[in-house]
């Protein structure tokens, strides 16, 4: 009854922000014809090569996947990693970052291999996208000179900001990267004598997932599967930043933007992402948003289209291929729901 109360309630108040923008932007003039031709107008064809860019992302990400699956799973399938990552970011989109959960748990069933081992090789997936967009960061910084941003005390102020919180995640991702390398070690030996005090039984049964969890690492202790792996995710990040590029050519108040200004909308648009509500998204429409209209000057017509039209591209076109491929392997939407909740405790 409480549960249900909650969700009611979460609901209630997901509405209220719903409708209180709708409100604001209605009592702030918003031009909805302008925001419906912009959409409308687009060029067809720069938008059809922003879609086939986006797609092959996807694709490198299941390629990168099976890196850090083979040490661990010799005979697993490419096409088997492909079908779970469309429905585990199909997931995403439904439940939020809680269906995060998904991807790795389906690759784990697929492949007969044990859940922590692939919430580890999640975790290396997440630490190499990090460093991408820092790296995404630090080029974009580069060339705000050469972009179309009007310089301004407030303006320096947020980019020296973004450099320097870029540059402390960078850090601290590639120290994190070698203390998963070294877990094998005395980490992984003193994290299990910090835990004498627990009952056997409990203890054993982490010391098992701690060992599952370690295998998930293998990938990061060969050089030539560590050098594949950022070589994957420099490719998925150039063909996401490509997509990006050519959906702003697509877009008619965005077609004058250089490709330095959408590599510096991309490095805020990659943090924004981070949070991501279930079935509308948040964050990195929001950030697109802003950073459209306070660096570039678009209308908030303009600049919400290109918002909506970021986040379709970059997680809703997945959705069709995701449910269709759960329902070919007999996957319900329901018991994805318990599969994420049972998944989080058998961590």
């Amino acid at each position: 009854m409480k549960k249900r109360l909650g969700i009611l309630l979460i609901a209630l108040l997901l509405v209220a922000g719903i409708a209180g923008g709708i409100y604001r932007w209605r009592t702030s003039g918003f031009h909805w014809a302008e925001f419906v031709s912009d959409i409308r107008n687009m060029d067809r064809w720069w938008l059809s090569l922003s879609l086939a860019l986006m797609f092959s992302a996807y694709v490198i990400r299941a390629a990168r996947w099976m890196v850090m699956l083979r040490p661990v799973s010799p005979t697993a399938r490419f096409w088997d990693v492909l079908s779970a990552t469309c429905i585990g970011f199909t997931a995403v989109v439904f439940f939020g970052r809680a269906g995060e959960a998904v991807r790795p748990y389906l690759i784990a069933a697929k492949s007969e291999t044990a859940f922590s081992s692939q919430i580890a090789a999640w975790l290396v997936e997440r630490i190499l996208d990090l460093l991408m967009i820092v790296i995404v960061f630090a080029v974009a910084l580069t060339q705000v000179a050469h972009s179309s941003i009007q310089p301004s005390p407030k303006m320096d102020a947020t980019l020296h900001t973004a450099g320097y919180l870029g540059a402390f995640l960078g850090v601290v991702m590639v120290l994190f990267l070698v203390g998963l390398e070294r877990f094998k070690g005395n980490v992984q030996k003193r994290l299990l004598s910090a835990l004498e005090f627990l009952p056997n039984r409990v203890r054993m049964k982490i010391e098992l997932y701690l060992a599952e969890f370690e295998k998930g690492m293998e990938s990061l202790r060969s050089t030539t599967s560590v050098l594949l792996m950022l070589g994957l995710s420099v490719l998925d990040w150039t063909a996401i930043a490509a997509s990006f590029v050519y959906l702003a050519r697509a877009y008619p108040a965005t077609a004058d933007l250089s490709v330095s200004d959408v590599v510096i909308l991309l490095g805020f648009v990659a943090f924004g992402s981070v949070l991501q509500l279930p079935g509308i998204g948040g964050g990195m429409q929001i950030v697109a948003a802003l950073v459209l209209t306070e660096f570039y000057g678009l209308t908030l017509e303009a600049a919400s289209g290109f918002a909506l039209l970021l986040w379709v591209i970059s997680f809703v076109i997945i959705v069709p291929f995701g449910v269709v491929l759960a329902f070919h392997e007999g996957i319900k939407w329901r018991s994805l729901k318990d599969l994420r909740s049972t998944s989080t405790a058998e961590i």
